[in-house]
């Protein structure tokens, strides 16, 4: 009599065998990403494969999934400058392998490629490029010297297979000192341009008493002249003048009626100043 245990084995170990199978022998390389596939017979095969499901030899080959799309990292340094000030910088890197490279980057570095490469060659360019500025130049000429890096580094990044997207300094500080100093030399700016302030203030007021003065003299000497050709004449017109001016305030004044005066006990009216 058959085993029944034995004969549900039979009708159930093999398409659960296959299934295992099938599903061994399945990947998936998902969008923005690319696969490089490792024979244990041939070593890392030169294809790389791309999105979609795809079939391999399970246990002789094996996928390595790289995510292929631009990332970004922050690279930084303390380094010293040509006039030997102590410098602090991080670069902003958008970065990505070049696809058609990934089999040797995996070769190489492996799948953490951008641990083991990126820290060293941003570094090594960092330093060189700040060495060959002063602390000021890095200041005011801040966007040649990120062209420089971005130059070298991409450059330097190509030799390793990675491709840059762009690079950017994102932070510059530098030490003690000559922060220090440069605050100093700002603060005596201020003070040298309030100090030229007060002094042009002082010159204009200095160029209007002059003028007022002068002014002033002219009209003396012309009022001068004017009374030496006219005699008393325009002393009296200035007289009379005057005495009109006091008698309309006065006029106007209601508790003034008239002013007692005149020779002989007689009442002159003096709010036109004359004798009747």
């Amino acid at each position: 009599m058959a085993n029944p245990l034995g004969s549900l084995l039979r009708w159930v170990i093999p398409p659960v065998a296959a299934t295992l199978f099938v599903n061994a022998s399945l990947y998936d390389v998902k969008g923005g990403s690319r696969a490089v596939i490792f024979d244990r017979l041939t070593g890392v095969q030169e294809k790389v494969v791309g999105e979609g499901t795809h079939f391999l030899i399970p246990w002789l080959q094996k996928s390595i999934i790289y995510d292929v799309r631009t990332k970004p990292r922050h690279i930084s340094t303390t380094t010293g400058s040509k006039d030997l000030q102590m410098v602090s910088l991080t670069l902003r890197v958008l970065h990505r392998p070049d696809v058609p490279k990934l089999p040797q980057i995996y070769q190489s570095y492996g799948q953490d490629y951008d641990e083991r490469v990126l820290p060293s060659i941003g570094n090594e360019v960092l330093k060189a490029i700040v060495a060959q500025f002063d602390a000021a130049e890095l200041i005011t000429q801040r966007e040649t010297v990120s062209n420089r890096i971005r130059t070298d580094l991409m450059r330097r990044a190509g030799q390793f297979n990675i491709a840059l997207e762009d690079v950017s300094i994102t932070h510059m500080t530098f030490g003690k000192e000559f922060t220090r100093a440069v605050e100093q030399k700002q603060i005596a700016q201020q003070d040298a341009e309030r100090a030229r302030f007060i002094v042009e203030r002082a010159e204009q007021e200095r160029q209007a008493n002059v003028i007022r003065a002068e002014g002033e003299a002219e009209s003396a000497e012309i009022i001068s002249k004017a009374v030496a050709k006219a005699g008393d004449g325009l002393i009296q017109i200035r007289r009379i003048d005057a005495t009109k001016d006091i008698a309309q305030t006065l006029a106007g004044n209601p508790r003034v009626a008239y002013i007692p005066g005149g020779e002989g006990g007689r009442n002159t009216n003096l709010l036109l100043g004359l004798r009747d």
